[in-house]
């Protein structure tokens, strides 16, 4: 036990290590990107953009971090010998190296259980800094049990946006009412439309009716009916998604009824079922890092070449990362199931590092 708990610890502290010298690197890079992207801001304003952005981008690389640590201490665990004093002990490699894949699965489940709801939190922030710091203004969209809302910002004014339903995609608005504020936040006008969609810098009313609001008199006396009218968007329908909540702006915590409120409303939760699936086999993802990890390196020094057992380990790390990420990519466009995507990269990429770790010491 004391043998586990001192490979385990070591293990901790050396990705730790490497997480630190990842979040000055970051930091750093971030801070010379915004501060050329924001002149205009103050040090402290884009040092608060930093901060928001930090845990995302320090959250997307834990994979490269965590199979970096294992590297580096397998490596010394076999230049010190280390390893060589375990097997003499009675102990096989695969026991040798249990606390740290063991302590590789507790990262990650502290990763989606703790710190993803801090990334959810910081993300969401530091998208609407940039959007409201870039001029774009905030475009919101929300659902209840009203229907949907969503709001377009410009440099004319805001406007809300009411549908009773929308398209799967949220091109197509059903009876919608926009009601257009002026920068001051008194209302312009108010438009109904029994259909919307969605074009290339408008939205293309259907069956319009539009109240000026800006005049004493009564609006309704001044009303107008219109086949058709544009009403101009900087808005896209992915913009219109984003602005609803990437998969990572929402904690984990969140996303069962998250998935559930986007279905009954009728709109397609795939992409979020699909990163909900993920973050959930993420502890068993790190746990095949680091086992492939130690099925090239833990060896003694003397017996390999370490530089090339090194570089092996990693490039199939990355690539069995960037296998996962396709399968997402699958998962979300709908051509694999779900459970399929999120799961079986993960699973066969443990079973994969089992059977090397199995072949270099048993043969």
């Amino acid at each position: 036990m004391t043998l586990h708990w001192y490979f385990a610890r070591k293990f901790l502290w050396m990705y730790l290590g490497i997480t630190a010298v990842f979040v000055v690197i970051l930091g750093l890079i971030d801070m010379v990107d915004e501060l050329q992207d924001f002149p205009e801001l103050s040090v402290w304003d884009v040092a608060e953009i930093v901060a928001l952005n930090l845990p995302h981008a320090n959250y997307e690389i834990l994979p490269l971090v965590i199979i970096l640590a294992s590297v580096a201490l397998f490596v010394r665990l076999a230049r010190s010998s280390e390893m060589v004093v375990v097997r003499a002990s009675g102990l096989s490699g695969l026991r040798g190296m249990s606390a740290p894949v063991l302590m590789a699965a507790l990262i990650g489940l502290v990763s989606i259980t703790v710190f993803n709801p801090l990334v959810a939190a910081s993300s969401k922030r530091y998208h609407e800094l940039v959007s409201t710091y870039s001029g774009f203004g905030s475009n919101i969209l929300a659902l209840s049990s009203e229907g949907l809302w969503l709001r377009q910002g410009s440099a004319e004014g805001q406007t809300v946006i009411h549908a009773v339903s929308a398209s799967a995609d949220v091109s197509v608005l059903n009876d919608a009412t926009f009601i257009s504020f002026a920068p001051g936040g008194q209302p312009v006008r108010r438009i109904t439309a029994r259909r919307a969609a969605l074009g290339v810098g408008a939205w293309e009313l259907e069956d319009v009716k539009v109240w000026t609001l800006t005049t004493e008199l009564n609006p309704e006396a001044s009303a107008q009916r219109m086949d058709t009218l544009s009403v101009p968007s900087e808005l896209t329908r992915e913009g219109i998604v984003d602005s609803f909540g990437k998969p990572e702006y929402i904690p984990i915590w969140d996303l069962p009824a998250f998935i559930a409120q986007l279905e009954a409303a009728g709109f397609s939760a795939r992409r979020y079922a699909v990163w909900y699936q993920m973050e959930l086999s993420r502890p068993i993802f790190l746990m095949s890092l680091v086992l492939i990890a130690a099925a090239f390196t833990m060896r003694h020094v003397r017996t390999t070449n370490t530089g090339v057992s090194v570089l092996v380990a990693i490039l199939l790390g990355f690539s069995l990362h960037y296998i996962r990420n396709f399968a997402q990519v699958l998962g979300e466009n709908g051509q694999i199931p779900v459970v399929l995507a999120a799961w079986a990269p993960p699973v066969a990429s443990l079973m994969l590092a089992l059977g090397i770790v199995l072949h270099m010491e048993d043969g």
